[in-house]
C-alpha cells in the first residue's frame, strides 16, 4: 500500500469504529472481546471486514485490553491472543486498509512500569511487521514518551498516534488537561499524530479540538456515538449514525486529518461518515494564537501574602461537626480569629469518619467571619468530577486555599459497606488543581500539601514532596513535631526543598490523649517519655505541660519553618487561644 504519510498528504484517513461495544451487540458468548481472537476468530474477522466494506481505510487490531493484568500474569496466553489479533487484522486488511496496533490502557502508575509493559507489547507487533501504533483512550502521558522513543529506534518509519480520553470539560479521569497532554506529546518528537477518542461525543469533541495547536502533528478525532445509557444491565448508545456523521463533518472542517469512531459506533456510522466525506478536500489547520488566560477579578490571598512577605502566619486546625450543629464551630472559629489565628484549617473526614463537609464549612467561615480558610480535600471520597464541582463552588465563594491529601483508608470492617474512590493520589490531585488555576479559576488556589516529618523512611517522603512541588504545591504542612527525629527530618526538608513549610504543633492534653495518638493516629509519633510526663496529672497541670512543650518546640523549629500549624485537640479552643499567644511571643522574641 501507499506510504501512510503520502496518503495523508492528499486524503483524510478514516479509521474503523468500535470493536468492543459492537462485539457485545453481536454476541453474548461470554468469551470477552480480546479472547475471541483465539476462541471466536470468525466473528472478529467479520467485524474487521464490515468496517473495511463500510469505507474504513485503517483498522485497529483487536488488542485493546491485552496488558498482562488482563491475563493474570500469563505471558504465553497474552502473546497468543495478540498474535492471533494481528494475523486476523492483516488477513482481512490485505492491501485494502492500513493496520494499526491497538495499545490500550494499562493498570500501572509509573513511567517505568508502563514502558516495560508497552515494550513487551510493541516487540510482538514489530516482530509481526506492524509499524503503525495507536495508543488510545489514555488518561495521562505516563510511559508514552519512553515507548514512543523505543518504537522509533526499532522502527524509524513507524507511524505513532497518541489519543486521550477526556470528559467534555477537557479533563481526563485522572485530572490531566488535554492541552497539557497534547503539549507533552508534541514536544517529545516521537509521535506523528495526537488527538482524542472515547468518553466524549462528537459535538463536545469538536468544541475541544477547535483551538488546539498540535505543532505540526496530525490531529485525530474518534468520538463515541453520543453518551451511554444502561438498560437491562447492558450499556446502549442512542446516537443516530447520521447525526454522528454530520457532527464529524464539523470536526473535519477544522482541519482534522484522521477520524473514526469509538464506543457505540458501528459499521453503519463509518459508512455514513465515508459518504459525508466524499469529495471533501483536506482543510488546512487554522493557526492558533497561544494566549494565557488573563483574569480580571483576582483576589488578594492574605495567607499566601504573609508567607511571601516573610511573616510567620499561624494556622489552626479545627475539626468540623459530626452533626448539623454548626453554631459552636463558628463560635470557636471566631475566638481563634480574635486570638490571632491567620487561617483556620478544616480536615476532610479524618480517620475516614464522616463529618460536615470541609469545603462547605470553609465557605461559611470565609464569608461570615472574614477569616481565611484552608479546607483539606482527600482523594479517598470523590472522583475528578466531584472534586472539580466542589472546587468551583469553593472558589466562587472566596476560598483560595486548599490542602490536598490522599486520605486515611476506610477501616477494614467497613470496606464492604463504604467504598473508597482513590481515583488519583495527592500528587495528581495537585496537578489537577494547578491546571484549573491556569484554565478556570479567576483567583488561583494556593495549593498546599502534607509533609510527614515522622516518617521512618524520610528520604522517600522528600522525593514525594519534590513531586508535589513540581505539580503545583506551594506550601507543605508538617505532621506534629514532637521528637528530635522529627526536628532532624524538618532540618533535612529545609535543606533540600525550596518550598514554604508550616511546622506542625499539637498540644497533648492528657495521658489518655497521648496513648490514643500513640496507638491509633497515623502520622503522629509519640515516645514513651512524653506519655510519662502526663501520668497522674490533672487537666490544668496537663495543659501547662502541653503549653510548655509546644513553646519549646516552637522555639526549636523557628528557623526551619515559614509559619506554624497548630492542631486543636478535643475541641479545647481556650487552650488554643493560649497557644496562639505563646507562639506569637516566640516570634516576637526572636
Amino acid at each position: 500500500m501507499e506510504n501512510i504519510r503520502d496518503y495523508l498528504k492528499n486524503n483524510i484517513l478514516l479509521f474503523d469504529g468500535a470493536m468492543g461495544t459492537y462485539y457485545d451487540e453481536l454476541t453474548d458468548d461470554g468469551i470477552g472481546c480480546e479472547l475471541a481472537n483465539i476462541k471466536n476468530p470468525e466473528l472478529i474477522r467479520g467485524i474487521h471486514n464490515e468496517y473495511i466494506k463500510a469505507g474504513a481505510k485503517a483498522i485497529i487490531t483487536n488488542t485493546f485490553s491485552t496488558g498482562i493484568d488482563a491475563f493474570f500474569g500469563d505471558r504465553e496466553l497474552q502473546k497468543e491472543v495478540i498474535n492471533a489479533g494481528i494475523d486476523i487484522a492483516l488477513e482481512v486488511a490485505k492491501d485494502r486498509a492500513y493496520v494499526f496496533a491497538d495499545m490500550g490502557v494499562l493498570s500501572v502508575d509509573s513511567n517505568s512500569e508502563a514502558f516495560e509493559e508497552y515494550k513487551i507489547l510493541a516487540d510482538i507487533f514489530i516482530e509481526k511487521g506492524i509499524n503503525n501504533f495507536l495508543f488510545e483512550t489514555r488518561n495521562s502521558t505516563i510511559g508514552l514518551k519512553a515507548i514512543g522513543e523505543y518504537i522509533k529506534e526499532r522502527s524509524p518509519e513507524s507511524f505513532i498516534i497518541a489519543s486521550f480520553a477526556v470528559m467534555p470539560d477537557g479533563y481526563s479521569s485522572e485530572g490531566y488537561y488535554y492541552k497539557s497532554m497534547f503539549k507533552e506529546i508534541c514536544e517529545s518528537g516521537f509521535f506523528d499524530a495526537v488527538g482524542l477518542n472515547c468518553v466524549s461525543g462528537a459535538n463536545h469533541m469538536a468544541k475541544l479540538l477547535k483551538d488546539v495547536d498540535t505543532d505540526g502533528l496530525y490531529l485525530i478525532a474518534m468520538p463515541n456515538a453520543g453518551y451511554p445509557i444502561v438498560r437491562d444491565n447492558k450499556i446502549h448508545y442512542g446516537s443516530l449514525a447520521n447525526y454522528f456523521a454530520a457532527q464529524i463533518e464539523d470536526i473535519l472542517d477544522m482541519g482534522v486529518n484522521v477520524v473514526g469512531g469509538c464506543c457505540g459506533t458501528t459499521p453503519k456510522h463509518i459508512e455514513l461518515l465515508k459518504k459525508s466525506m466524499s469529495g471533501m478536500l483536506i482543510k488546512p489547520r487554522k493557526s492558533v494564537k497561544k494566549e494565557k488566560n488573563v483574569f480580571q477579578n483576582v483576589r488578594l490571598n492574605r495567607f499566601e501574602q504573609k508567607l511571601l512577605s516573610g511573616e510567620k502566619p499561624i494556622a489552626v486546625e479545627l475539626d468540623s461537626p459530626i452533626d448539623t450543629n454548626v453554631s459552636k464551630f463558628m463560635e470557636n472559629a471566631g475566638k481563634l480569629k480574635t486570638a490571632g489565628a491567620d487561617i483556620v484549617t478544616i480536615a476532610d473526614n479524618p480517620i475516614a469518619r464522616a463529618r460536615m463537609d470541609s469545603c462547605l464549612l470553609a465557605c461559611k467561615v470565609r464569608n461570615e467571619l472574614d477569616l481565611d480558610v484552608l479546607p483539606h480535600m482527600t482523594c479517598r471520597d470523590r472522583n475528578v468530577n466531584a472534586a472539580k464541582g466542589l472546587l468551583l463552588g469553593a472558589s466562587a465563594m472566596g476560598v483560595d486555599n486548599v490542602l490536598v491529601i490522599t486520605g486515611d483508608p476506610i477501616p477494614n470492617a467497613q470496606r464492604d459497606e463504604i467504598r473508597s474512590v482513590f481515583e488519583f493520589n495527592s500528587v495528581k490531585f495537585a496537578n489537577f488543581i494547578k491546571s484549573l488555576n491556569d484554565e478556570v479559576f479567576e483567583s488561583p488556589m494556593n495549593i498546599c500539601g502534607a509533609l510527614n516529618v515522622n516518617a521512618k523512611n524520610f528520604s522517600a517522603e522528600l522525593r514525594k514532596a519534590k513531586r508535589k512541588q513540581e505539580n503545583g504545591v506551594k506550601v507543605l504542612f508538617t505532621q506534629p513535631v514532637l521528637t528530635q527525629r522529627a526536628i532532624d527530618n524538618l532540618k533535612e526538608a529545609r535543606e533540600n526543598l525550596d518550598i514554604k513549610i508550616m511546622g506542625g504543633i499539637i498540644p497533648i492534653v492528657s495521658e489518655r490523649n497521648a496513648r490514643y495518638m500513640q496507638s491509633e493516629v497515623n502520622g503522629i509519633y509519640i515516645t514513651d517519655d512524653i506519655v510519662e510526663k502526663y501520668i497522674g496529672k490533672e487537666r490544668e497541670e496537663a495543659e501547662e505541660i502541653a503549653l510548655s512543650m509546644s513553646k519549646e518546640i516552637a522555639n526549636e523549629i523557628y528557623d526551619l519553618v515559614d509559619g506554624y500549624y497548630l492542631i486543636t485537640v478535643l475541641n479545647r479552643v481556650s487552650l488554643m487561644e493560649r497557644l496562639i499567644k505563646t507562639v506569637k511571643e516566640v516570634c516576637e522574641n526572636r
